[in-house]
């Protein structure tokens, strides 16, 4: 069957919608909302196939849950709407994949409570405002240098990427000059479904959106090889620690005992990867998507600039929600239950789809609307309520609000310019490349005072 994805009045017909296809996350944003305002209208949940794939061979599908009701229910409930064996994968990933990428993420308590404990003292609220300081340094320098490279460059490689890769590495004890290397190394991580960053081609041949088999196979061995970079360089670190503690975040995982045991290479070498790649994808993608919805709706960015203190909280809450960086978990279901209506039999597999149902019609008040005053806002941008909600959620918030604010209090011109170049992806919501433009700011005269400027 050949998928026709174009959208009338109503969106697509039910038929015409395959989750499993790269060429619905191709379509443009309003496109892709339509087709899941029709899938939340049906009765039930719609089950998904996946396409066969090489060293993994042909896969059940999954149901897809796009309801805000049904994703906070799934979540609250990781008895039986399990993170094991992945939460970040549609399929189950072959071992040379798996191997480098199961995580703290990839996991039920007790063991996942036990390593979220030791992680989260470095994002607890003394540690977030000791950091305050160093923030607000970062996003000085990053904009300076934005705008000595002047309108009309990449906003997303200029700022936006930036300052989250910065304070991560800071925090894990990466050096500056491995930090775009962990920028690559992470692109391919999350990019895993983009012919740019796997190195593979699109096949449309028969009808159906999905890469060759032999571009997949490459595929898995450029996601697996950035795997291994990312293994090797948590591995240096880490020894570096274990014979020389600091105070920062590698050392507290190297040295950590979790009742009378530590972590194995293994697992310390994928927490390290899923820092590095959670603590700067969310917060990049955020940062770029309200930079264009700032642009495309003057009317939210003049509230803004009203009151940019006072409204600040709720425009970055909205942004979460309505661009929602992160667009699916997946859990497996581990017994039969009934859920909302509908019955999951054991092993199933079911896709939390966090985009979807941040714009269910049951919970917000017109959901395609971005509105920056939006109250009350129960999002689940960052993960539903569990569990697995997002561990750096305060950090994303505070590095946003810094960051924005020496943004537009410096640029207050500030605006996207043309089309975002988009990643190809079901999983990650984002933008490769953003031009920006803006005024650049007269320089004031040494020893003239601000007062006397133009």
């Amino acid at each position: 069957m050949t998928t026709d994805y174009s959208a009338g009045p109503s969106g697509p017909a039910l038929e015409d919608i395959n989750l499993g296809d790269l060429r619905f996350w191709e379509r443009p944003l309003e496109e892709r909302a339509q087709g899941f305002a029709v899938l939340r209208a049906q009765p039930a949940p719609q089950f998904f196939t996946l396409p066969k794939m090489p060293f993994v061979g042909q896969q059940p599908g999954s149901w897809a849950l796009v309801r805000h009701a049904d994703v906070a229910e799934a979540s609250r409930n990781p008895e039986v709407f399990s993170s094991e064996p992945t939460a970040t994968q549609p399929v189950d990933a072959p071992g040379i994949v798996d191997r480098y990428f199961r995580s703290m993420i990839d996991m039920d308590d007790p063991r996942h409570a036990k390593i979220r404990r030791i992680v989260s003292r470095a994002f607890s609220p003394r540690m977030l405002a000791k950091a305050e300081e160093d923030i607000a340094n970062r996003a000085k320098r990053i904009v300076d240098e934005l705008i000595e490279a002047g309108p009309g460059v990449d906003f997303v490689a200029n700022a936006a990427v930036r300052l989250p890769v910065e304070v991560i590495c800071d925090m894990l004890g990466i050096p500056a000059e491995q930090h775009a290397k962990v920028v690559k190394l992470s692109n391919i991580s999350t990019g895993y479904t983009d012919p740019e960053y796997v190195g593979a081609t699109m096949d449309y041949s028969t009808g159906t959106g999905r890469m060759s088999h032999l571009g997949m196979a490459r595929s898995m061995g450029t996601i697996a090889s950035a795997g291994w970079q990312l293994h090797r360089l948590a591995a240096k670190l880490g020894k570096e620690r274990i014979a020389n503690p600091t105070d920062d975040l590698t050392s507290a995982l190297v040295n950590a005992n979790i009742d009378g045991e530590q972590l194995t290479p293994q697992e310390f070498g994928a927490f390290f990867l899923l820092l590095v790649v959670a603590g700067n994808e969310t917060t990049r993608n955020a940062l770029a998507h309200t930079l264009k919805l700032l642009t495309d709706h003057p009317d939210q960015r003049a509230l803004l600039m009203e009151d940019f203190d006072g409204r600040i909280a709720g425009a970055i809450e909205e942004v979460v929600r309505y661009a929602s960086p992160v667009i699916f978990m997946r859990r497996n279901v581990t017994r039969d239950h009934e859920m909302n209506g509908h019955l999951y039999r054991k092993g199933d597999k079911v896709m939390l789809y966090y985009w979807a149902a941040n714009r269910d019609e049951a919970v917000f008040e017109d959901p395609e609307k971005f509105d920056i005053t939006r109250s009350p806002n129960p999002h689940i941008g960052f993960g539903g309520p569990g569990p697995h909600f997002c561990l750096g959620a305060n950090l994303a918030r505070r590095e946003l609000t810094v960051m924005l604010r020496e943004l537009y209090t410096r640029l207050p011109d500030l605006r996207s310019e043309g089309e975002p170049d988009r990643l190809l992806s079901g999983f990650i919501n984002g933008y490769k490349r953003l031009n920006c433009t803006f005024t650049p700011p007269t320089a004031v005269p040494a020893g003239r005072p601000a007062s006397e400027g133009s």
